[in-house]
């Protein structure tokens, strides 16, 4: 359960989660869309509900992380939660920077956080085109499984905090929408309700 926090506003955020990339070359772009294909946007119900614990530890298991780490890597993504695949089990993955190494964490829980807490923009790849200022804890300790259901447990601080608190609130149902402002909120779902229009009309 984290701790109450104290609030410490950012003027200028130096980080966001899941930035837009920049103009990609046809060949990323259309490998970053069909990755996209697979995940699950805003306003499906999966989204909404709160995973499960895993409980077996084999190649199945193996097959879903592999195949998560494959789609966030495609979609340009820094982080990504099975259920965002439609996937009710408690695992996410995560990589901070190019030439960070691939985190999995099975059944996370957060066993600490910080009382000094930040205010940065995230992005979601279940809410394309979307930004909002979320407060979160600057660093937290996470104890969970891997992949072959081995203990680990993960002190992070910064953007790496960030995204696996991120991550772990899509595996409780709650989205970033959840945690910014009321007037934040309302001009989120403004944009997404003009993007869903712009579809149908297309």
């Amino acid at each position: 359960m984290a701790e109450e926090l104290e609030t410490t506003e950012v003027e200028a955020p130096q980080q966001e989660h899941e930035p837009e990339p920049p103009a990609l070359d046809p060949e990323t772009a259309a490998r970053r869309a069909a990755a996209l294909a697979h995940v699950r946007k805003f306003g499906d119900p999966v989204l909404k509900s709160r995973a499960l614990p895993v409980e077996r530890f084999d190649d199945t298991l193996r097959e879903e992380i592999g195949r998560m780490t494959a789609i966030m890597r495609d979609g340009l993504g820094i982080g990504l939660a099975a259920t965002q695949l439609g996937v009710m089990h408690r695992v996410l993955v995560y990589r901070i920077g190019e030439d960070a190494s691939l985190a999995a964490l099975v059944n996370p829980e957060i066993q600490w956080s910080s009382s000094d807490s930040e205010t940065v923009e995230e992005g979601c790849l279940s809410l394309p085109g979307i930004h909002v200022d979320v407060e979160r804890p600057l660093h937290v300790r996470v104890r969970a499984r891997d992949e072959d259901g081995e203990e680990i447990e993960i002190e992070a601080s910064g953007l790496e905090a960030r995204v696996i608190q991120h991550e772990v609130d899509h595996l409780d149902g709650v989205l970033m929408l959840d945690r910014t402002t009321r007037e934040q909120r309302k001009q989120a779902m403004r944009a997404l309700r003009e993007a869903a229009e712009a579809a149908r009309a297309a």
